[in-house]
């Protein structure tokens, strides 16, 4: 019986053949899911946690019903060296592919928040709130003076610092890091030249917020938010009150928009009717539109203005202008006077 003998080119069409075989089988191992069950489940990766103990919380959550797979996938990548903490929604429908990217990437649980401009405290904790990010307790944050302190913040309270913007933040994200983000985002708008110019104008940062944040709770359209500043600050000027609306419902805590007389005469530190001056802080998180137009004013000598009802307001330069402009607008108590 003659003996075979294989030629190299035979040879190595065998072992590419093999290796088609085993490739083929391991492209298909790693692009099938390990099962059908379509059930989405949160599985919470812990700080320091090894690829190997991540690849353990998996299996004992049902994700996946063996490690071989991704623990190869790891090593040949050198991908195993990492990874990054956090919850994670996997299913066991999932490919091992699709499992080892979502880990390796660190495509954790994203929470997105929109503060819009002129949000207040109440506002901005609910959305928290509501969300899981906040709870009552750590809440107390935003009133908790040495909190408040060492984020380089001289006010009695967060209001009008946690800016207003779009944010993710990664479940189970510690409050005190969201908060100090929200306040960090504020110190990258309100930069070094903006300061600078708020010392040529004799403010302090808070001054600007709280300027800022009236403009905002005012001002509907961004042309009149220069003119409206204008108004406050030759007020300021001339030792006249602010007789800012929004002030009073701040100071009395209310939502609604409208002012009876009675409120008008309430004392509270926000009531620009009665203190003269800006009040003790800001109403509401300002955006940098508002913040711009407090640091520049318009050039006009307005001292008043009034609602035309549709968002924009008739300005007068004298007490019997303004008069007038309120009997014109404000005919059966419908709009709002400054």
């Amino acid at each position: 019986m003659n003996k075979h003998t294989f030629r190299p080119s035979e040879l190595l069409s065998i072992a590419l053949i093999l290796a088609f075989l085993v490739g083929g089988m391991l492209l298909i191992h790693l692009i099938m899911p390990g099962s059908f069950d379509n059930e989405w489940r949160e599985v919470y990766i812990p700080e320091g946690s090894s690829y190997t103990e991540g690849l353990g919380l998996l299996e004992k959550g049902s994700i996946i019903e063996g490690r071989i797979t991704l623990l190869f996938l790891g090593k040949i990548t050198g991908s195993d060296k990492h990874l990054k903490p956090g919850y994670y929604k996997l299913s066991a429908s999932m490919s091992p592919l699709e499992i080892f990217d979502t880990l390796i990437e660190g495509r954790t649980i994203q929470f997105t928040v929109m503060i819009p401009e002129g949000s207040m405290l109440s506002d901005i904790k609910k959305k928290l709130m509501d969300i899981g990010l906040m709870d009552e307790g750590s809440w107390r944050l935003v009133n908790d003076s040495g909190f408040i302190a060492d984020l380089g913040i001289d006010a009695r309270s967060l209001e009008g610092y946690l800016y207003p913007d779009t944010y993710k933040f990664p479940k189970g994200t510690a409050p005190d890091i969201v908060l100090r983000r929200m306040v960090k985002r504020l110190d990258e708008v309100f930069d070094g030249s903006l300061q600078k110019r708020a010392g040529e104008l004799g403010m302090t940062r808070n001054d600007v917020l709280t300027l800022a944040s009236i403009i905002e709770r005012e001002a509907v359209f961004d042309i009149e938010r220069p003119i409206i500043s204008a108004v406050y600050h030759n007020r300021l000027k001339k030792k006249m009150r602010l007789q800012a609306d929004p002030t009073v419902l701040y100071g009395l805590g209310k939502s609604e928009k409208r002012i009876r007389y009675r409120d008008l005469k309430r004392v509270t530190p926000y009531n620009t009717y009665v203190i003269r001056g800006l009040p003790r802080g800001p109403i509401a998180s300002p955006g940098i539109r508002s913040i711009m137009a407090a640091l520049y004013p318009d050039d006009v000598d307005y001292l008043y203005f009034v609602s035309k009802n549709d968002g924009t307001h008739q300005f007068s330069r004298t007490n019997k202008e303004h008069a007038r402009a309120v009997a014109l607008y404000q005919l059966n108590n419908k709009g709002k006077k400054e």
